[in-house]
């Protein structure tokens, strides 16, 4: 629907195209009707929203925060849309989710059971590192973040949470898995270690309970991938770290056990569901929302 003004949508879609001729084929339209729209804009503003190079546009910093702003516009259009359809008594709409890689299976879960209540609300979801996350539901890039070990946020709102014990993750003949109750953090760095890039919350949660005893660990190998992780992990290539979310299968097949951590105490971390503070949502996302915070209240961990 084309409700909101022209010079967004032309802005908008120069920005992501990187140049006014692919932006005025995508839009079916001139390229002089783009380019003088673009011009209008730059002249209303009093200052360039792109760098013409010859490698294509560019965002100046005008165009940054414009781009910003425009993302918010759109998202907010299109929940509006959303709830003049849920009105009329249509349980349609869109959902966009930002997640970490851990809680894909949960989503899944989630979106099939949706499918079966709503099949007319359809779903985007991208995987992020859980320190990522905020930003994506800032800008308006995401309806729903689920992420781990986040800190407290004025822009955030937290509509969930639930704790989960971080564990070692070898395999059942490591020698780490002789007693599997659990392990201290610092008998695992006698080992090969797989550890989490700094985006991911893991590595902030290690270096937490490293830091009491001015422990730095020099890893095998360091990735921003949770499966990764997990395949290098039952190869007997190192220990790794996660909590059991995002386990199930590997642990039922017996490939990978997990092993509780100790530092002077549990090492925990919090697995949340938010969204942007002050927004309000429409039936579509409140529906999904829902059906997550049930299918992360319905896993079975030896901790519960």
């Amino acid at each position: 629907m084309r409700i909101q003004s022209p010079v967004l949508r032309y802005f908008d879609a120069v920005r992501r195209a990187g140049s006014i001729r692919e932006a005025a084929r995508q839009l079916n339209v001139a390229s002089s009707a783009v380019n003088r729209q673009i011009l209008n804009l730059e002249d209303e503003l009093g200052a360039p929203v792109f760098d013409r190079q010859p490698g294509g546009l560019k965002l100046t910093p005008v165009g940054e925060a414009l781009a910003r702003h425009t993302n918010l516009v759109f998202s907010d259009l299109n929940r509006t849309i959303t709830e003049i359809a849920d009105l009329q008594g249509a349980r349609t709409g869109h959902v966009t989710i930002a997640a970490a890689e851990s809680v894909m299976s949960i989503l899944r879960d989630a979106i099939l059971e949706m499918y079966r209540s709503a099949p007319r609300i359809t779903i985007t979801v991208t995987t992020m590192g859980s320190f990522s996350i905020p930003d994506a539901l800032e800008r308006g890039e995401a309806d729903i973040g689920v992420a781990f070990a986040l800190r407290k946020s004025v822009e955030l709102l937290q509509v969930h949470r639930r704790q989960f014990r971080l564990g070692a993750v070898v395999r059942p003949d490591h020698p780490l898995a002789t007693d599997r109750r659990e392990v201290p953090l610092g008998a695992c760095l006698a080992y090969p270690l797989i550890l989490a890039t700094s985006d991911l919350s893991i590595t902030n949660l290690l270096e937490l309970a490293l830091r009491q005893d001015s422990v730095r660990p020099h890893p095998v190998v360091t990735s921003g991938s949770i499966v990764l992780m997990q395949d290098l992990a039952a190869e007997g290539h190192g220990v790794a770290f996660q909590t059991r979310v995002g386990l199930d299968r590997r642990l039922a097949d017996g490939s990978l056990v997990h092993i509780p951590l100790v530092a002077d105490g549990p090492i925990l971390s919090d697995l949340g569901v938010y969204v942007r503070a002050g927004r309000k949502l429409p039936l579509a996302t409140h529906i999904f929302l829902h059906l997550l915070t049930r299918q992360i209240d319905g896993l079975n961990t030896p901790e519960d």
